[in-house]
């Protein structure tokens, strides 16, 4: 999910460079959206989108309603692939990691633009997925992260087909997995490494609700670190090197690592576990380390003395008992997103606004933790917007999603689309 932790103004007035493509010539597009908006075909696209929210509202609850639980996604990947067919893309498949594409044909193969939203919940098997309606807001899990962006992607293909607008690049349209949790961007790697390698040009993903552009990809490094030892009585083995002890000191250490406030970096300890009982020295503790920055070498120094926290905890512990059936530790690495970002200079960044002011919308430069990371850290022009109206409650059961005017999101992606796929 996009996590904003950043809103800054955006200019008012700016001049935009935009790399139609690799070899052509640099244009004017700080007009690109009103520009667009003139041509008949293209009009006729974002009102027809518009006028078509009700339907992409019941898309977004249709799909809602099918689980995808983290590492699970098969039954939604297999209702989209359908809804992909439905919409008339081609080359409809299911890549090998579960990735779920279509293709829009442009005049020309290149560019090839990506756009995209992610299948896959925070949510276990056994959530309660089905989702309510109280006027204008809907109640369920995962209705605005990731469901609103799937549903969005459908309006975009319909809207485009009805006015008849070709574009002269190709749009490839994608339901990604593992982009949650744990997924650790899974779905969005094996795209750019493995079934597109070489043959994205531009890359949007769209994730939550509102109207916001992320730019800048907060990366993350988390860790599952466990602490083993021959463990005991806690009376009659007294005297041994104690995992939970460690564990312990090692925590200590990490809360008192200094990061910089710019560029933003955090660390955080979100769960921890071992033992058996009250009076057992623990054979086996553990916990699970998250951190982040927008910054890479930043990130990778935190990293550094992080390990060297744990590392040192453990030597502190088994001297603290002079080496007795001491204690050993294994670091996991469970997460590795790279940061990033695309500079609000650029083509891509610029054009988002554009289309965004185009609309009479607001725009607005986030960060955040998205699909948009794997291109970020490529150097590949990529973009993360949200997906219109507003939602509240993102990752729990008490999700919601208001639809009040969020047609206007499914127009800026919309119009977003033609506008990189030239």
């Amino acid at each position: 999910m996009r996590n904003a932790a950043l809103v800054r103004p955006v200019p008012v007035l700016f001049v935009v460079l935009f790399a139609v493509s690799a070899a052509s010539a640099r244009g004017q597009t700080a007009d690109i959206g009103s520009r667009l908006l003139q041509d008949p075909a293209v009009r006729a696209a974002v009102d027809s989108a518009r006028a078509d929210e009700a339907r992409t509202i019941e898309d977004q609850i249709r799909l809602c309603e099918v689980p995808a639980p983290p590492f699970k996604e098969a039954a939604r990947a297999t209702v989209y692939a359908d809804a992909f067919r439905a919409a008339g893309l081609q080359n409809v498949r299911i890549d090998r990691e579960g990735n779920v594409l279509g293709v829009r044909p442009g005049r020309s193969a290149r560019p090839n633009l990506v756009f995209s939203a992610h299948l896959d919940t925070v949510f276990p098997e056994d959530t309660r997925v089905t989702v309510t309606r109280k006027g204008n807001v809907l109640h369920g899990p995962g209705i605005g992260d990731d469901c609103r962006g799937l549903a969005v992607l459908l309006s975009i293909v319909r809207a485009l087909d009805r006015a008849k607008v070709q574009t002269p690049g190709t749009i490839t349209f994608v339901g990604t997995v593992g982009e949650e949790g744990l997924g650790d961007l899974r779905g969005v790697k094996a795209l750019f490494n493995e079934t597109l390698k070489g043959q994205i040009d531009r890359f949007v993903s769209i994730d939550g609700t509102g109207l916001g552009i992320s730019h800048i990809a907060v990366g993350s490094l988390r860790y599952r670190v466990a602490f083993k030892g021959p463990g005991g009585h806690s009376y009659g083995a007294f005297g041994i090197a104690n995992p939970i002890h460690a564990l312990g000191r090692a925590m200590a250490a990490i809360a008192d690592l200094q990061v910089p406030a710019s560029p933003k970096t955090t660390f955080n300890v979100g769960r921890i576990g071992g033992g058996t009982s009250v009076n057992a020295i623990a054979f086996e503790a553990w916990m699970e380390v998250d951190m982040r920055s927008i910054d890479e070498k930043e990130l990778r120094a935190l990293d550094a003395r992080f390990r060297r926290a744990v590392e040192q905890a453990v030597v502190a512990e088994n001297a603290r008992w002079n080496q007795n059936s001491p204690v050993t530790v294994e670091m996991t690495l469970v997460g590795d997103r790279p940061a990033g970002s695309t500079p609000a200079g650029s083509a891509i960044v610029e054009a988002a606004v554009s289309v965004t002011r185009a609309l009479g919308l607001a725009a607005r430069l986030d960060e955040g933790s998205t699909d948009s990371n794997v291109p970020m850290s490529l150097k590949i022009p990529a973009v993360t917007i949200d997906g219109g109206g507003r939602g509240t409650g993102s990752h729990s059961l008490e999700e919601t999603f208001d639809t009040t005017n969020s047609w206007q999101g499914t127009q800026r992606a919309l119009l977003l689309a033609v506008a990189l796929a030239q």
